[in-house]
């Protein structure tokens, strides 16, 4: 609804999975390098001269990040395909979105209820977590620590024995398990959140309606929660959640203006 497809570039990456095609935008790099400077930063001092570099460190998480949204689209898009819908996948600076062919435009859309519209929303933030978790799993088998948590906001560090067990000796490792873990455990919780156009926002929406609700009222709740969030993050000295969720209210808000406009 409110985000769309990036224009195509010479510059794009391009391939498949699941007979999914898959596009990458040069865009979805630098947005990468943005996002993923201060957590790497973070990793190179906590490294010290063990460190791998600013640089590498950079391109460590940039792969990481490829992947974990990659698995992400194609949760929704698998989802997608389960009720008869081919879609293709477009990685950007915004993240990433499965977008369904014309034959979901034109007449599928109106086919599917607000029961498999949760679904397939649900679907991706789910993939995603549950790969970040297999690793996490894969780590304290190995009887290592999961000092990633510690990167994460303070409800984070309470999580039991995650801090337990050796400090990963082999920083490419380390860093590995840190970059592939953050964005897939807490940006993918974050994408819960009910606030259009994120996955929780989505599943808002379909509840609301299932409740007889309309657009309005979700654009409503979308705006209320994302004002709170947004606030959040800037007493917690967390700028670009704060940034990121005002935005979304605002983008919410002229949705509630135009529809108004509209209605006359």
């Amino acid at each position: 609804m409110f985000l769309q497809e990036p224009a195509i570039s010479p510059y794009d990456l391009r391939f498949q999975l699941f007979g999914i095609p898959i596009r990458v935008s040069w865009t979805f790099w630098l947005a990468a390098l943005v996002f993923g400077y201060g957590l790497a930063q973070k990793m190179d001092g906590l490294l010290g001269a063990a460190s791998l570099g600013l640089l590498p460190l950079l391109l460590v998480w940039s792969a990481c990040l490829l992947v974990s949204i990659v698995i992400h689209e194609l949760g929704h898009a698998l989802a997608f395909r389960r009720y008869g819908i081919e879609s293709s996948i477009v990685l950007y600076h915004f993240g990433g979105m499965a977008i369904p062919r014309s034959s979901y435009r034109d007449s599928s859309f109106g086919q599917l209820s607000p029961q498999q519209n949760i679904w397939i929303s649900l679907a991706g933030p789910l993939a995603q977590i549950a790969s970040g978790l297999l690793v996490v799993a894969a780590v304290k088998l190995a009887g290592y620590q999961l000092l990633v948590f510690g990167f994460m906001p303070e409800i984070f560090h309470e999580i039991p024995y995650v801090m337990d067990g050796e400090i990963i000796d082999s920083p490419g490792l380390l860093a590995l398990v840190t970059f592939y873990i953050f964005p897939s455990i807490l940006w993918a919780l974050l994408n819960l959140i009910p606030v259009m156009p994120l996955d929780g926002g989505q599943v808002m929406r379909s509840v609301v309606q299932l409740f007889g609700g309309n657009i309005l009222q979700a654009l409503w709740m979308s705006v209320i929660v994302a004002v709170v969030v947004g606030y959040y993050g800037f007493t917690k000295d967390r700028t670009y959640l704060g940034l990121l969720f005002l935005m979304l209210a605002w983008t919410n808000y002229q949705a509630i203006q135009q529809s108004n406009r509209m209605s006359y």
